[in-house]
């Protein structure tokens, strides 16, 4: 079943059952695959490593709220120095690859360009079947990164490729979209948590 699937005539209503879809689907996410794609950022952070994000549309917006996010909060009252690319975020090279070379290479080409082994790559697409996204999966895969894709509908090519992901069981863009961005948010709120002091966090803002 999609949502919605009839018409609504009050936007009260419509919003009663956008959020008990939301609700739903932010239950069935796999807590595990969570915490695993928490630890794997971890680590990549504390080896110095880079962490690479992407995504079209809407996702490429949330991309570039991850490099904010985990660039920039994580670091807040905490040692660590994140180190993290939005492939999404730099118009210049994205037209760039796009006119000379392809669409679909705009976020691979730029990986191959930079990345090195032991590196991060998440992925965000809802459709998780963009080219684009699959090839940078693909090229990452096959050239020793870790990769996490954050997923809806069934989950597309990316979801297979990737070692980790975390996979919203929803049919509607905005739910599933919704919840990739809850989903940035609990991973970097709970890892700058973690290497805060106790007495700080009830003093600071999240």
């Amino acid at each position: 079943m999609t949502f919605p699937d009839k018409k609504f005539v009050s936007v009260d209503r419509f919003c009663d059952e956008y959020f008990k879809n939301l609700s739903e689907a932010a239950a069935l996410l796999d807590r595990e695959a969570i915490s695993t794609a928490a630890n794997t950022i971890e680590s990549c952070f504390n080896e110095g490593k880079w962490l690479y994000v992407c995504g079209n549309g809407g996702s490429a917006a949330i991309a570039n709220h991850l490099l904010c996010d985990f660039a920039k909060c994580i670091q807040t009252d905490t040692h660590i120095k994140p180190k993290v690319i939005s492939l999404s975020s730099n118009l210049e090279i994205i037209t760039a690859i796009s006119n000379d070379i392809s669409y679909e290479d705009c976020f691979s080409y730029q990986l191959s360009t930079s990345a090195q082994p032991g590196d991060t790559l998440i992925t965000i697409s809802a459709s998780g079947d963009s080219e684009n996204i699959v090839r940078a999966t693909q090229w990452a895969s096959q050239n020793k990164l870790n990769t996490i894709s954050l997923t809806g509908f069934d989950g597309g090519r990316s979801a297979s490729i990737a070692d980790i992901n975390i996979h919203v069981f929803g049919n509607n863009y905005g739910i599933i979209e919704d919840i990739h961005h809850s989903i940035m948010h609990i991973i970097s709120q709970y890892l700058r948590q973690s290497y805060m002091d106790e007495e700080t966090i009830s003093k600071k803002t999240f």
